[in-house]
């Protein structure tokens, strides 16, 4: 089975779009900073409105709308899931807490005879 091909087309007007978006970006993050003495309303209005523009711009380029479309997907994928019971969830998390207890214990046996075999009998150490 070969993977599918993707294909990459950009047009100008999609890299112009994506040019204005960072550029609106790095703008109202500027006159964020810019704009500190004209107090907060004026730097969050100049913030939130270029950051506005930038998200226009952005979501009317070819990549935002394949973004938008992978969003409306990625929904449907998720009313398509089938989700366990509560009494199906609290099973499953009993079985795992049962072996989290059961291999916590292993670990322990395990690593008390490891002790007792190099300590005592190889070593000969005593406590």
């Amino acid at each position: 089975m070969t993977a599918p091909q993707v294909e990459t087309v950009s047009t100008n007007a999609d890299k112009t779009r994506l040019i204005a978006a960072g550029l609106l970006l790095l703008g109202g993050l500027v006159a964020f900073y810019l704009l500190s003495a004209q107090g907060p309303y004026a730097q969050w209005a100049a913030l939130l409105l270029l950051l506005g523009a930038a998200v226009a711009a952005f979501f009317g380029s070819e990549p935002g709308k394949e973004l938008i479309a992978y969003g409306r997907e990625s929904v449907k994928e998720f009313y398509k899931v089938v989700w366990p019971t509560r009494k199906e969830a609290g099973q499953m998390t009993g079985y795992v807490f049962a072996f989290v207890v059961v291999m916590a214990l292993f670990l322990w046996m395990t690593d008390k005879t490891l002790e007792w075999v190099l300590y005592d009998l190889i070593l000969g150490w005593k406590r």
